[in-house]
């Protein structure tokens, strides 16, 4: 896949699968080392999150991102519930990202290619899951809030990509998620906002089809 269009796709999914631009391998894993830092206000913030996460299987909506260099994209997600997602940008971007419960693809429809990462090493893998427990699942090492948001800060390691740090913010009155942030080793910041969403229709499965043998067609 051309270098410069695969990276475009990947800084969405970077937000979330922070070590697939960094071709992170199995044999080196996120650091989820249990949260142990946080108060018991923090604590129950955490468990209203889960909640509300475990209450959705499904949602759809829009996504808007803001890059290192403040280039600007937009597009949609679907999420079928365990461990499938989409995220679709719109043109002039070719680019699709897409995980069916057991691999993550980054797919270009110009260029006809894809390449292919486990969901096993990204933190989709608690995201997607049919139950979310940040207190275990992930290395949280801050919670705070306002009147409008819940902020939930998240450091993942491995050896191979470094630190990163995601801020995840959610409504500070009904937890839904807002937006994300993602601070890569070299300190530069993507943000995504999403919005519309709507987890009251199940997107259809064939959404979140993988093709494997790669023999994708070309526009």
């Amino acid at each position: 896949m051309n270098r410069f269009l695969a990276c475009a796709g990947l800084t969405l999914l970077g937000v979330l699968v922070a070590n697939i631009a960094f071709a992170a391998p199995p044999s080196a894993p996120f650091s989820t080392a249990p949260t142990a830092s946080l108060d018991a206000k923090q604590r129950a913030a955490l468990e209203k999150i889960n909640t509300y996460f475990n209450s959705v299987g499904a949602m759809t909506g829009n996504f808007v991102q803001i890059g290192p260099d403040g280039a600007k994209t937009e597009g949609q997600f679907f999420m079928l519930k365990p461990g499938r997602i989409r995220f679709e940008y719109d043109p002039p971007s070719p680019i699709e990202l897409i995980s069916d419960g057991d691999a993550v693809a980054v797919r270009d429809r110009k260029l006809a290619t894809q390449d292919i990462y486990p969901l096993s090493q990204t933190p989709l893998r608690f995201l997607l899951s049919d139950k979310l427990d940040l207190l275990k699942d992930a290395n949280v090492t801050n919670v705070y809030g306002d009147d409008l948001f819940m902020t939930v800060i998240i450091e993942e390691k491995t050896i191979a990509a470094g630190t990163h740090k995601l801020m995840i913010m959610f409504g500070s009155k009904d937890y839904q998620l807002k937006q994300w942030t993602v601070t890569d080793p070299q300190g530069y910041d993507t943000t995504v906002a999403v919005s519309n969403l709507d987890s009251s229709k199940k997107p259809d499965p064939k959404l979140f089809k993988i093709n494997y043998d790669r023999s994708l067609q070309a526009p």
